[in-house]
């Protein structure tokens, strides 16, 4: 389903923070390595079954808001954000260095975002339509 040379971020489709966050790294990754896909998508839903993870549940806060997969392995909170920074061009992978903080307080930061993300970013009727020239890099 992805291919092997390219790290896959599963992101929430319909949120305006995590849809900010697909742009960003669209922008700052000139090799093209991230590919992504909507978790509410079918092909989200079926990366996440194939992994062993169950499917992302229709709940007030939504689904996780980003998930990377890599190298067979799924990312979630935290550690799949600064895991994609420290792949970006420029100063962003800098930003690994967060990982030196507990993971714990890196994930409650992350999850206090991510509850309160729809109400602080809004939301969307329906997921990203990428343009033409994108359009490769999602799946």
């Amino acid at each position: 389903m992805a291919t092997s040379a390219s790290a896959t971020i599963l992101f929430d489709g319909v949120c305006n923070l995590c849809n900010g966050f697909v742009q960003f790294v669209i922008r700052h990754d000139a090799r093209g390595r991230f590919r992504f896909a909507a978790l509410q998508s079918e092909l989200g839903q079926a990366l996440l079954a194939a992994h062993g993870q169950p499917p992302t549940a229709a709940s007030p806060a939504g689904p996780d808001s980003v998930i990377l997969l890599e190298g067979g392995q799924l990312y979630s909170h935290s550690t799949a954000v600064l895991r994609i920074a420290r792949q970006l061009d420029g100063p962003w992978r800098l930003a690994a260095v967060g990982r030196l903080l507990p993971q714990r307080w890196r994930d409650a930061a992350y999850r206090l975002v991510a509850r309160h993300r729809y109400g602080w970013f809004g939301r969307q009727e329906s997921c990203l339509v990428p343009t033409p020239e994108l359009r490769a890099r999602f799946l």
